[in-house]
């Protein structure tokens, strides 16, 4: 389509079969990938958080393995990492391919944000980690909203951030990076409910079996702080306090299982979000599990 925007981004839920499609894409284009993913940046961090390095093959990817274990990143140099890697992938002359779940990365570089640059406030974070959801919710409502700002509040990391803008905008002009906003063509995938169920699950007992406990065991022997690692959730949440004894091995499965499948319903409610602020998300029918040659086929008669 000779008008449609040279950046394509292809999201979905955990286990939805994002980097493998992008990849299949990828080929066919000449492309790269730029990885959106608020935790693969971290390196050693590999079945955790589902890099799956060796699907890539020949087609190169940028923000992985950019920030060591136990570093902390945000939206902000997010956005300027992918700005970096954006221009490096045309100098090549290839076509970007934006992927992954975190739709508050996505929506970053794809619409003006400038609250993402609000800087973060280690102390007021950490005061915050110690209330409950509700109280969070109650402190948030006693704060005025910056215009414009659209606070998420679906997970307690989430609401802090919100407080936190909320915060720092009463006292400071919000800054910019002088970066506009890219335009795009979007695809999700949506697996039937029931079968990103099963695969969610199917997938953790396989990374389970691949080394998952001994990767996040070697990352506390490292001197990673366990509360650093409980703070990157699932996995290396439920991992940790099973290796600190707070979990036996039947209750540290099941509810990390259970995290995972909400965590996936909230992408999604994050995804249906983006969708009423404006950004048109192409939604592909099957959802590429196994066979991926009809989403490929999809996408390429629309770029």
């Amino acid at each position: 389509m000779k008008d449609t925007p040279d950046l394509i981004v292809i999201l979905g839920p955990t286990a939805s079969g994002k980097t493998r499609l992008a990849v299949e894409v990828a080929k066919r284009i000449d492309g790269a990938i730029i990885s959106a993913d608020s935790r693969q940046v971290y390196r050693g961090m590999d079945l955790g958080t589902g890099k799956d390095l060796e699907i890539y093959g020949d087609i190169p990817y940028f923000l992985i393995d950019i920030r060591e274990a136990g570093d902390t990143y945000d939206v902000s140099q997010f956005r300027k990492n992918f700005h970096e890697a954006l221009d490096g992938i045309r100098q090549q002359g290839k076509r970007p391919i934006l992927c992954g779940g975190t739709g508050l990365y996505i929506q970053s570089v794809l619409q003006r944000f400038d609250y993402s640059e609000v800087p973060v406030d280690i102390a007021q974070r950490n005061e915050l980690e110690t209330l409950e959801i509700d109280v969070l919710r109650d402190r948030l409502k006693q704060l005025p909203s910056p215009p414009g700002f659209n606070a998420d509040t679906s997970t307690k990391k989430r609401l802090i951030r919100a407080i936190a803008i909320c915060t720092w905008c009463q006292h400071h002009a919000l800054p910019s990076d002088g970066c506009a906003p890219i335009p795009a063509v979007l695809f999700g995938i949506n697996p039937a409910v029931e079968v990103r169920r099963q695969r969610i699950t199917d997938r953790l007992r396989v990374r389970i079996d691949q080394g998952l406990i001994e990767e996040v065991r070697e990352l506390l022997q490292k001197g990673i702080p366990p509360e650093r690692l409980v703070y990157y959730g699932l996995e290396y949440k439920y991992v940790t306090r099973y290796l600190l004894g707070e979990l036996d091995y039947e209750t540290f499965f099941a509810r990390l299982n259970t995290e995972i499948h909400r965590f996936a319903k909230r992408q999604m409610t994050y995804f249906r979000k983006m969708e009423k602020d404006g950004l048109e998300i192409h939604w592909l029918a099957n959802g590429p599990i196994d066979d991926m040659a009809t989403e490929v086929v999809a996408i390429s008669a629309i770029i």
